[in-house]
């Protein structure tokens, strides 16, 4: 009797796998397959795209001035951005003290931080003409575009905001109605150039670009402007005190003078720009 109780409890515990052998599986559970959905059925979500405006066509017009067409006595216009923030002594000064005429073109916000600087404009007008720059430095061109990080004016009405604004500010600060007209990075679409020439104005490129935007050092900047030829229309800024090119800008006018240089003003002698912008 005692054996066949031992041999049942023996029956009823789990049978150990021998050594070596892997424990058997267990059982798969189920899974429950949900149905795809439409766009797991049409493949990878197509991606949103917004339409691309084409970039608009920008020029940014050459002007250069009637050559002297004396080898000893070239003819160079200096023409100078006062864009923003304060007038740059050094080269203000070097203008004033040695006599040397320039177009200076102001924005309506540079006007409204440099009353000092307007007042010593006013008292050489016959160094000085003073042009129009804009109202708010906002590139003249009618469609939306960045240029150079700058947002474009981006429609006739801006564009003609930003032209008629420059000049009622420089009439305010009592100087007289201006003819030229250079707007913010010097660039333009075509029918920002035609409506600004519509509005009465001429416009102003250059042929040499003396400082690019006041980043050069002042070595550079000194040895570009200081290499100016007959009939060259330089553009340089006016507007950065604390930049290295000022200094070389100075400088570089010094040694103009000492080559014999005629500096002329844009109302002086005629000029011929490109793209429409002066005939």
């Amino acid at each position: 009797m005692r054996h066949l109780l031992f041999s049942a409890f023996f029956a009823l515990l789990p049978i150990a796998a021998p050594a070596g052998f892997p424990p058997k599986p267990a059982a798969p559970a189920t899974v429950v397959e949900k149905p795809a959905t439409p766009a797991q059925k049409a493949g990878p979500a197509a991606k949103l795209t917004t339409p691309k405006i084409p970039a608009p066509k920008l020029v940014e017009p050459r002007l250069s001035v009637a050559r002297s067409g004396v080898a000893t006595r070239p003819r160079v216009a200096l023409t100078f951005d006062a864009c923003m923030g304060q007038a740059d002594e050094r080269i203000l000064s070097t203008l004033v003290r040695e006599r040397i005429p320039a177009t200076i073109f102001v924005t309506a916000r540079w006007l409204r931080k440099n009353p000092q600087a307007i007042q010593i404009f006013l008292q050489n007008l016959d160094l000085f003409d003073i042009e129009n720059h804009g109202q708010n430095h906002i590139p003249a061109v009618d469609v939306p575009t960045l240029i150079y990080g700058i947002a474009a004016a981006g429609s006739s009405e801006a564009v003609y905001q930003e032209v008629a604004g420059g000049a009622a500010a420089m009439q305010a600060a009592g100087f007289s109605a201006p003819r030229w007209f250079r707007g913010s990075t010097a660039k333009y679409d075509a029918s920002a150039i035609h409506q600004i020439r519509d509005m009465g104005y001429r416009i102003a490129g250059y042929s040499l670009n003396g400082d690019d935007g006041s980043l050069l050092g002042a070595g550079a900047a000194e040895k570009r402007i200081a290499a100016a030829k007959d009939g060259d229309v330089v553009i340089a800024h006016i507007n950065q005190p604390t930049h290295a090119a000022g200094e070389g800008v100075a400088r570089a006018l010094l040694a103009l003078k000492k080559r014999g240089v005629e500096f002329v003003r844009l109302s002086d002698v005629e000029g011929l720009g490109n793209d429409d912008t002066t005939q």
